[in-house]
């Protein structure tokens, strides 16, 4: 004898809408994981000396963040004309707007600690490369340069 098991209509669409389902959702997250995920293009890049111009703003006030050293040099290299052996040119900071973004941009991106150092200190070379989409910048990441 030969044993059916009969399921009802709804019982039998039931498992195939719940995968459907399933599916879709797991495609539609997938998705927007995958756009929030996606990499920032590098949108520019620059080696800086940092120097004891530098460490000071316009007022000659003592700066003492690393992102405010790094600004003031692209305020001192882009504005002001003051330059070390080592400054590059950056396609990017050279607005006042710009500048101003770049404590966000450090805290979305990252400045390694032999970098920060040499920033506050007031003696070495930095490496910056600046990540966003177009003209909008959104990270910065700065490390040590050799």
């Amino acid at each position: 004898m030969i044993e059916r098991h009969v399921m009802s209509r709804k019982t039998q669409k039931r498992p195939v809408r719940t995968a459907a389902t399933t599916l879709i959702a797991g495609l539609v997250l997938s998705s927007v994981f995958a756009v929030g995920a996606q990499a920032q293009d590098l949108i520019g890049s620059y080696t800086a000396y940092i120097g004891q111009p530098d460490l000071v703003d316009q007022t000659g006030a003592r700066l003492t963040q690393p992102w405010q050293v790094l600004r003031q040099d692209r305020a001192n290299f882009h504005r002001y004309g003051i330059s070390q052996p080592g400054d590059e040119f950056d396609p990017f900071f050279g607005t006042i707007k710009n500048r101003k973004n770049m404590e966000r941009m450090a805290k979305n991106g990252s400045i390694d600690a032999t970098a920060a150092k040499r920033l506050m200190e007031g003696r070495g070379l930095v490496y910056v490369r600046i990540y966003g989409r177009g003209n909008t910048g959104t990270a910065i990441n700065v490390t040590a340069a050799k």
